[in-house]
Formats: C-alpha cells, sequence, structure tokens
C-alpha cells in the first residue's frame, strides 16, 4: 500500500517551507542559485509535505469506513506491510516492515484499510516506539476486538548515514493488546510472521 501523490500543494505552507530550505542550502555553503538547485527548495518543501501527510488524515475514520459485521473470530494478519517514515530527531528517513493481526470481536474490516492505518501513522514525524503504539491504539479503540498485535521491523537512516554508522542493524518494537497478550497466541502471530506459506 503507498500513498497516491498529492497533486495540489498549500501556497502559502508550500513556500513558507521553500525559504527554510533556500536557507538551508546557503547556510551549508552551497550556491542556492546554481542551476541544478534552483528548484530544489520548492521540491523539497513539496516532499517534506507528502511525507507528512499524515497529519492531516483520521486513521480511526479509514477504519470506520469500512467496518463490516462478521461472526468470524480467529486471527487476521496483515504482513509485510511497507513503511516509510521520518525520525523526528533529525528528520531522516526511517523504514521497514510492520505486521499487524487482530482477533474480531463482532466486525471485521476491510484488509486495505490496516496498510492505510499504517500509512497514516507513519507519514509524521516520528519515533518507531510511538508508531507501534499508534497503530496498535488505534485498531484496538476503532475495531475493539479481542485483542491486536503489532510487530514493526526497521532500518533507521540516522544509525546507517551518520552517528554509529552500523549498516546492517534492524529495529524490531511490538505492542500486544487482549488475547494476544497471553502466550499462547502471541507465539502463534509470531510464527504465522516468520512463516512462508505457499
Amino acid at each position: 500500500m503507498t500513498f497516491e501523490s498529492i497533486d495540489t500543494y498549500d501556497n502559502s505552507i508550500t513556500n513558507a517551507i521553500k525559504s527554510h530550505y533556500k536557507d538551508i542550502i546557503h547556510n551549508i555553503g552551497e550556491n542556492q542559485n546554481r542551476e541544478g538547485l534552483l528548484d530544489t527548495p520548492k521540491r523539497a518543501a513539496k516532499a517534506m509535505q507528502f511525507l507528512t501527510q499524515g497529519y492531516d488524515m483520521n486513521p480511526a475514520e479509514i477504519l470506520r469506513g469500512a467496518m463490516f459485521a462478521e461472526s468470524y473470530n480467529e486471527m487476521v494478519l496483515v504482513k509485510d506491510i511497507e513503511l516509510y517514515s521520518l525520525c523526528e530527531h533529525h528528520m531522516l528517513p526511517f523504514f521497514g516492515k510492520a505486521h499487524v493481526a487482530y482477533i474480531p470481536n463482532g466486525h471485521i474490516v476491510g484488509l486495505s484499510k490496516i496498510p492505510r492505518v499504517v500509512d497514516v501513522f507513519s507519514r509524521r514525524l516520528q519515533v518507531q516506539e510511538r508508531l507501534t503504539d499508534q497503530i496498535l491504539d488505534c485498531i484496538n479503540s476503532t475495531l475493539e476486538p479481542k485483542g491486536v498485535a503489532v510487530v514493526i521491523e526497521a532500518s533507521h537512516m540516522c544509525m546507517m548515514m551518520r552517528g554509529v554508522q552500523k549498516q546492517n542493524s534492524l529495529t524490531t518494537t511490538s505492542g500486544f493488546r487482549g488475547t494476544f497478550e497471553k502466550m499462547e497466541t502471541r507465539n502463534e502471530f509470531l510464527k504465522l510472521i516468520d512463516s512462508k506459506l505457499s
């Protein structure tokens, strides 16, 4: 699931962000009037708006718009959901995969809505720990299922490009609510994440 490109931008916001990027280019010692950089502030301003568009979206409404009464009461798992976010500490990308499961309690949700929820929270300035909790809490409070589980595995450019500069490190965070707090259900979820069903 990927976000569609934004076709229109608020000109006042674009111009405000653009002026800051122009100053950044100048202050790092580059020639802001060089041909290759002339349109960079505007492009960067639009890119930042795209990468943070999750602030303008309501993930609970996304879920409520596709909830259906259903008696199914076994685990529903959507795994390997690609995610891209910006670390709020350095505003560098982190990216990876989210695995989300829930056990219905009278309602199911359209499967595409779970990746949408992941995208909404990812498209904000984030830390991986909060991102995990926000996805978990949104699904839990909106669907009111018997249980919810979220695992995120991500690589952080702030660790790879700067700082400790560790290229192969992977950060894993997890959260569990309801029946997933029981070891048996949690282990089933973790086993399904690792499995390669054909």
